[in-house]
Parts: C-alpha cells; sequence; structure tokens
C-alpha cells in the first residue's frame, strides 16, 4: 500500500536533518543503486550544485542523491556531507582510483526566520544522509523545509509558515511517480483540487483575522494588480524558492528524466501563484530508477500532480513557528 511519500518509489530513500531553534535543515533524496537524473531550473533566482552534469550532452548519467537545503548559498555546503556519507558506504561514480558521489543541491532562502547565523554544513548534511530509509519522511516544519514561508509580497509582517511535503501516484502497470517538494515561495499556495488559497499573505492592513476568514488572504496576485502592491512588490522579501524532486521506477533515458523534471514544473505552477518570479529560485529534480518501461509523456503528466500534490501538503503540515501562522497550529 501507498503512503503517498516519494520513498514508494522503490529504491528511492529520504533523510532529513534540522535545527528547529534556528529554524533551517537539509533533506536528502538518495539513491544507493544510482538513478538517471535530470533537472529544471526556472526562477530567476536559484541556488544550485552540479546541475550542469545532468545536461544531456554531458557524461554523467546517474546520480546518488539529491540534496535539498535552507541556509541560502551557505546551505550547498551540506552537500559535502552527503558526499562524505556515500563514501564511506562505497557508492559513487567509478573514476578508477576513487569513487565519487554524484550530489546535485539546491537551496533556498531561509536566513530571515530563525537565526541567519546557523545554517547547513557538512555535519548536518551527514546527519540526514545517514538517516536515510525508505519510511515516509516528515512533512512541514522538517529538513529542507524547517525554515520555509510563503506569501511574502508584504515580507514576512505578512507571510504563513510553510514546509515539506510529499506525495505519490501508482499510475498503473506498476509504474510509481512520487514528488518531495520544499516550498519558501514569493507567492500563495493553491489547493490543486479547487484552486483555493491554502497559505500565503496574509491581508495585516485589516488587522487580527481568523485563519478561515473569507478576509484573511491578501491574494498576492490580485495585490500585485494595485497601486499599493506594485509598490510593494519592490520591497517584497526578494529570497524565496521552491525546490524539490520527482522520482518515479520507470526506464527513462537522460533527456527523458530532463523532461520529466520540465513537465513536474507544471504542478508547481498550478500549486504557486504566481510561480518562476525573479523572485524565485525554483528548482525540481528528476530521478529514474529504471525498473518499469514507461512512456515519458505519462510520467511527466503525474509527476506534476505529484508535486502539486506535494507543494499543498507541505503548507497542510506546517505548524507556526518564527512568528508565523501554520496551518498545522502552533
Amino acid at each position: 500500500m501507498l503512503k503517498n511519500s516519494i520513498t514508494d518509489v522503490p529504491g528511492i530513500e529520504v533523510g532529513q536533518a534540522q535545527d528547529l531553534d534556528a529554524l533551517t535543515g537539509v533533506s536528502v533524496v538518495m539513491c544507493r543503486k544510482g538513478a538517471v537524473g535530470g533537472v529544471d531550473q526556472r526562477g530567476g533566482a536559484p541556488g544550485t550544485r552540479e546541475t550542469d552534469l545532468l545536461n544531456p550532452l554531458n557524461l554523467v548519467e546517474k546520480v546518488h542523491a539529491i540534496m535539498l537545503a535552507g541556509g541560502s548559498a551557505f546551505g550547498l555546503d551540506a552537500a559535502g556531507g552527503v558526499m562524505k556519507y556515500l563514501e564511506e558506504q562505497s557508492i559513487g561514480f567509478d573514476v578508477g582510483v576513487a569513487r565519487v558521489p554524484i550530489v546535485p543541491a539546491a537551496i533556498l532562502f531561509d536566513l530571515a526566520l530563525g537565526s541567519a547565523s546557523v545554517r547547513p554544513d557538512a555535519a548536518m548534511g551527514y546527519r540526514a544522509a545517514a538517516a536515510a530509509s525508505d519510511a515516509k519522511p516528515a512533512e512541514g516544519n522538517a529538513g529542507a523545509g524547517a525554515g520555509a514561508s510563503v506569501g511574502k509580497i508584504f515580507g514576512n509582517a505578512g507571510a504563513m509558515k510553510s514546509g515539506i511535503g510529499t506525495a505519490s501516484i501508482n499510475i498503473g502497470g506498476g509504474i510509481i511517480v512520487g514528488a518531495l517538494a520544499a516550498v519558501n515561495a514569493y507567492g500563495d499556495v493553491l489547493d490543486p483540487l479547487t484552486g483555493r488559497i491554502l497559505a500565503g499573505a496574509r491581508s495585516t492592513s485589516l488587522g487580527p483575522l481568523r485563519l478561515g476568514s473569507p478576509d484573511y488572504f491578501a491574494d498576492t496576485l490580485a495585490t500585485m494588480q494595485t497601486l499599493a502592491g506594485r509598490m510593494i512588490e519592490g520591497f517584497a522579501m526578494r529570497s524565496n524558492t521552491v525546490i524539490g524532486v520527482v522520482a518515479t521506477n520507470a526506464k527513462l533515458t537522460k533527456p527523458e528524466a530532463n523532461k520529466m523534471a520540465q513537465m513536474a514544473q507544471d504542478g508547481l505552477a498550478r500549486a504557486i501563484r504566481p510561480a518562476h518570479t525573479m523572485l524565485d529560485g525554483d528548482t525540481i529534480f528528476a530521478l529514474a530508477t529504471g525498473q518499469k518501461n514507461a512512456d515519458v509523456s505519462l510520467v511527466g503528466a503525474f509527476a506534476a500532480e505529484a508535486f502539486a500534490q506535494a507543494c499543498a501538503n507541505a503548507v497542510r503540515s506546517a505548524t507556526g513557528a518564527g512568528g508565523l501562522p501554520g496551518l498545522a497550529g502552533d
């Protein structure tokens, strides 16, 4: 029975580590036997590592883990800890004199919540990798989602706590597609089934409002159309991003894995409004473990669905922290 988790994909494990006082953390999606990798990056403010090697023109085809972290560019250091763990397990690309673990990575900006001086480092990356298993990972304020927030057109004053979420879909024929999303968006997060705002910019000008009130959300897209919204946008939080992974047990080539990541961005756009702005660094990785024959268009279509669900689950599971309210309470 599916756990509604990316770890429903055979061969995929997730490990996480976080500092809930500093509100930052690391999530590692691991494939010990290697998986064909791809990536699609669309936002205007990315922070990434080892994404060039995922280009179909380049040599390395399989990766061994994907690291997602907070800490802005500082958080990329955590990938070194993931590599250390994998090297100890003799996992990596054989270059003759050593095995080099291939660990593409992406970060999100969480320095404005919690402590700006505490960031994911190699030690935290190592702990996350060592904790990897096929159990369903914790959602909400965990791993790379520990310091995530959404709805920042008014800055933190009107934002809400977000986090990390996961989902999976059995598309038939034994083919599973799963997603893991750390949601730190400039915009609002929507229920992908109804289009209703789940979490986002709050109507701060109206004073205290009860969550669920029809006037609770400002609606970022509507606010951007107003004169005040156009002025606010210039001062809004400029460091946001949604980062994540879609995975499948389908057999895909490297170009097809990149196509899967590209199609998964449609799920991000269905769940987050607006998406792919110059204030976001939206990056999605794809992993294909290669057990089942499948058409990439089919797999990609459901990767988008799984990613949209994972984004919604990220905010549904988030508890209040750093002075921001969360849907799951305080």
